[in-house]
């Protein structure tokens, strides 16, 4: 198997590949993003080239000397950013996507597309979201998604396309900065407890939404890209989920390890009306029917997790004294949780030694 990677320096590209490589071996996994080079020293193993995925003869050329079969295409504009920037998010996330599915199509590949809640909108069940229902969003980031899902359904349905993705709700991650999205707060907030003890969050306190850990979103993706086709009916835009929040019961969870931990309130009213356009729970149960989707973590464990990786990323870094931190973390629990995943992208021999 070789698999081309598309929007590789962005957080959940960055994450898939450490997570590939080491599941498929990383001389088969190929990196592209718009950036000149790779900066991440932890990526400099990988082979990487600088791929616009609008320059559909620079792509092609790259799967067609590379012999990719597998294409997990990230590259997007995500949903802050596309009120921004609206006919640039529709040139990226779809013709971009066109030019994936069109190459796909002549060469045979199969293609990992995600979706997002940011697919739903205003009219959609808020509660347990069911997976075929009314989606009609708001933002162009939205409309990107659920074109980018008929697309795909097309691309199957027409040519034989093996298209398969999951809708996303908010994505946590301690391997990249989030990258303009709504709920980068979610992940923003960690940071800052450790190098702050406080938070200015730019959502309302109660706002619910589903969220995910990162390492959740890794088994999601390569779990359906390895199920049997003939147990996938929907294929395209699986509802996944793992845990549900607000910004206020974030806070409390990381007040159990950080007990002087203060979240304050800016309301960005942009962010705040996206985040209420969206449902506030998603129904999985087709995609733990079809091809056995469970996720691992809930909120206290990824808590547990993030905080411990941050701060031994910021000790290696010399940019935090996690003393205090150290003895209120280091326990068996805690320990279990990180040495659990051993290999995995964040697994502690790419972080530190306790």
């Amino acid at each position: 198997m070789k698999i081309l990677i598309t929007g590789a320096l962005g957080q959940i590209g960055t994450a898939l590949s450490h997570y590939l490589g080491s599941r498929y071996g990383v001389q088969n996994i190929i990196l592209t993003d718009i950036k000149s080079h790779v900066e991440d020293r932890t990526l400099q193993d990988f082979t990487y080239y600088t791929a616009d995925v609008r320059e559909s003869r620079t792509v092609e050329t790259i799967i067609r000397e590379q012999g990719i079969n597998t294409i997990y295409h990230l590259a997007a504009i995500l949903s802050a950013t596309g009120e921004n920037i609206p006919l640039k998010a529709w040139d990226i996330n779809v013709n971009g996507l066109v030019n994936i599915l069109e190459i796909a199509r002549e060469r045979g590949c199969s293609v990992f597309v995600p979706s997002s809640i940011g697919s739903f909108g205003p009219s959609t069940p808020l509660q347990k979201t069911p997976q075929v229902t009314i989606q009609r969003p708001v933002t162009m980031y939205g409309i990107t998604k659920v074109t980018g899902e008929l697309l795909c359904d097309y691309y199957y349905r027409k040519y034989g396309v093996d298209t398969r993705g999951v809708r996303f709700p908010g994505i946590i991650s301690s391997e990249a900065p989030p990258g303009g999205g709504t709920t980068d707060y979610a992940v923003e907030i960690y940071y800052a407890a450790l190098e702050k003890n406080s938070y200015e969050c730019f959502l309302a306190p109660h706002t619910r939404l589903d969220m995910m850990y990162m390492p959740d979103a890794l088994k999601a993706m390569v779990s359906l890209m390895e199920a049997p086709a003939s147990h996938l009916k929907h294929r395209n835009a699986y509802n996944v989920t793992a845990m549900n929040f607000t910004p206020e019961e974030q806070a409390e969870a990381i007040r159990t390890f950080l007990p002087d931990f203060k979240i304050t309130y800016r309301v960005d009213p942009v962010k705040q009306a996206i985040a209420e356009s969206w449902p506030d729970s998603l129904d999985d149960s087709t995609a733990r029917s079809e091809w056995g989707w469970s996720p691992e973590f809930d909120l206290e464990t990824m808590t547990k997790d993030m905080l411990h990786t941050l701060s031994c990323k910021e000790k290696e870094n010399g940019r935090h004294d996690e003393r205090e931190f150290i003895k209120r973390t280091h326990n068996a629990e805690t320990t279990g949780i990180i040495q659990r995943r051993k290999g995995t992208y964040n697994a502690p021999e790419r972080i530190c030694q306790n």
